[in-house]
């Protein structure tokens, strides 16, 4: 599949608040909390990082999912609202498609972990993003759509962010002064409690 995702995230006070002004909004449940984890792979030099793509392999709700994502060509990749072409698909076997990534010269470059619940109410999607630096919720759907959903959810626009969880990770270790690798649970843990 591929399409311009567009999205934009923002911090959770209160996920059960918001859970619950989601649902009197009309959304529904699609995905209950899983577990997620997700590895990007690059160049060595990571020249896909400064080309501002990516290649990820995530595991999330029984599913393992290639993506590759890009700002489109002559595009703008922010606005108020991140857009990327994406391209994904599901795939059976999570270790082929790591040695042929491993095989075409890419390695796994970062790796982060959240447990996600996912909402809908039919035009987009809300998800809600419990990870190891705190809780946020993604909207992604049309720019229109996004912007009425956020004014409905009284979230302040300069609240919003287009920040990747990479960009986030590294504004944290930045603010918290650790130098940690991943964005997983077990290193961050291991990191606070040093």
């Amino acid at each position: 599949m591929v399409g311009i995702e567009t999205e934009i995230k923002f911090a959770v006070v209160s996920q059960l608040q918001l859970e619950q002004q989601l649902l009197a909004l009309g959304f529904r449940m699609e995905t209950p909390r899983s577990f997620e984890s997700n590895v990007l792979f690059d160049t060595p030099d990571r020249a896909l990082r400064a080309r501002r793509e990516l290649v990820r392999i995530r595991s999330y709700a029984g599913r393992t999912i290639v993506t590759h994502k890009r700002v489109p060509p002559g595009g703008i990749g922010e606005d108020r609202h991140k857009h990327r072409v994406e391209t994904e698909t599901d795939v059976s076997d999570r270790d082929a498609i790591e040695g042929i990534l491993r095989a075409a010269g890419l390695e796994a470059a970062f790796c982060y972990e959240k447990w996600r619940t996912e909402f809908t109410d039919e035009r987009g999607h809300c998800v809600i993003d419990e990870t190891p630096i705190g809780i946020y919720a993604e909207l992604e759907g049309a720019p229109e759509w996004i912007d009425a959903t956020v004014a409905a959810l009284g979230i302040a626009a300069e609240a919003c962010t287009t920040l990747s969880y990479g960009r986030l990770f590294d504004q944290w270790r930045q603010s918290s002064g650790l130098e940690i690798a991943d964005l997983t649970f077990q290193a961050v843990s291991a990191a606070l409690q040093a």
